[in-house]
């Protein structure tokens, strides 16, 4: 696992990057990885920001590189 901080924010080898999701097929910038508690569970957002259009959330293990 990548380093976290005090604020939930992962520091991901991706983070700033033209990322894939492969959940919507949509491409765009990660932007933020936070580690976030939901119902006793853990759970990995990344946050993605397309070239145009509005910024999404996806689970973090859904992510990769874009090509």
């Amino acid at each position: 696992m990548n380093p976290v901080d005090a604020e939930g924010r992962e520091d991901h080898p991706l983070l700033h990057c033209l990322v894939r999701d492969i959940a919507s097929r949509g491409e765009g910038e990660l932007t933020e990885v936070v580690h976030e508690r939901h119902g006793g569970r853990l759970i990995r957002i990344a946050y993605i920001q397309p070239a145009n259009g509005i910024a999404w959330s996806t689970a973090a293990n859904n992510i990769g590189p874009a090509r």
